[in-house]
């Protein structure tokens, strides 16, 4: 018999710390190495055991159904997805309550600005109650960590640790074997009022399981990779492009242009004279010319003219003529000098 597996992305915040360019696009909607963060997001479950059916949930704002709605049906028509749309943050189990009528089975949790590189073909044969995906960081203060033995099963979850004893940080890639176990977990969170500053936290309905008796141990990952600020987003786009996404041969020895990888630069936009790299994604339709760019992400659209830029993130339909800058600019700027 076929074995479903829920995909709970929760992914309703404001992406304050991504703005402007969280002004006009939901996040997972930043353009990084030539796709979005989303499809990078969704490459994560490639290696789920291939006879499984998955059905996506996402948790989305007010104003990201729509868009994420229409790049997953133009760019992932094949996923089945449930949307539903969490109107007030309250938090990363009340998004996941909100998906309550579909979380049943075995459930995956991942956010949507984070990424790592696992393989879960292994789910398969897996027979803990819940699993938490971690990796040492030197100063954990900022996530969350997990408490384990040291035969590595997980005791307690404490989110944003006042010191850095234990730098065991989970990267918010969680699995459950029974999704209703968590559901039940996250009632009784919030009848007891478990919240960090107004919002109910994961960590917090793990950590009633574990009360219950149930076994849940880490899974250590080596690569996790940030998108949830501009300087984060540059240094993704950057390990992307050195990891299979640079596409400098189709631009070598192409007269007036110097590239150096790793580069992406999408087939339709039109750059000339011109140096370009290393470690830049530029967008669909793009006009780039007399400029120097480095360390950049040009959304779709734009025109860049005699400009040299670097660790830059320019956003759709942005025109930029004139001189050097380091710029965060969001869809439909225009600076010229």
């Amino acid at each position: 018999m076929t074995k479903t597996i829920k995909i709970a992305v929760p992914m309703a915040g404001f992406g304050t710390r991504m703005r402007p360019h969280t002004w006009s696009k939901p996040k997972p909607l930043v353009p990084i190495a030539g796709r979005t963060v989303l499809d990078y997001a969704l490459d994560q479950f490639k290696s789920l055991p291939v006879d499984w059916d998955v059905e996506y949930i996402f948790i989305t704002g007010e104003q990201g159904k729509a868009p994420i709605q229409k790049h997953m049906e133009k760019f992932h028509p094949e996923k089945k997805v449930q949307y539903l749309i969490q109107a007030v943050m309250r938090g990363q189990s009340d998004a996941l309550y909100l998906a309550r009528d579909y979380l049943k089975g075995p459930t995956l949790m991942a956010f949507s600005d984070t990424l790592i590189e696992t393989d879960l073909s292994f789910l398969a044969a897996e027979n803990a109650d819940g699993l938490a995906w971690v990796k040492p960081v030197p100063d954990p203060r900022r996530f969350g960590v997990a408490q384990v033995t040291p035969e590595g099963r997980v005791t307690r979850l404490i989110e944003k640790p006042q010191d850095i004893s234990n730098n065991l940080v989970i990267v918010g890639f969680y699995y459950f074997k029974n999704g209703e176990d968590l559901i039940d977990a996250i009632e009784e969170q919030m009848r007891r009022g478990t919240t960090l500053k107004g919002e109910y936290f994961l960590a917090d309905a793990v950590n009633i399981l574990l009360e219950r008796g149930q076994i849940f141990r880490t899974v250590p990952v080596e690569i996790w990779l940030d998108a949830g600020i501009p300087e984060t987003t540059l240094e993704t786009n950057g390990y992307l492009l050195h990891h299979g996404c640079d596409n400098s041969q189709r631009y070598a020895g192409q007269d007036g242009l110097v590239v150096v990888p790793p580069v992406y630069i999408d087939p339709s936009a039109e750059v000339s004279h011109a140096v370009i790299g290393p470690n830049v994604s530029i967008g669909a339709n793009c006009k780039v010319s007399e400029a120097v760019i480095r360390n950049s992400i040009i959304g779709d659209e734009s025109t860049i003219d005699q400009m040299i830029l670097t660790d830059s993130l320019i956003g759709d339909r942005v025109i930029l003529t004139g001189q050097p800058d380091r710029l965060n600019v969001g869809d439909n700027s225009q600076i010229t000098r």
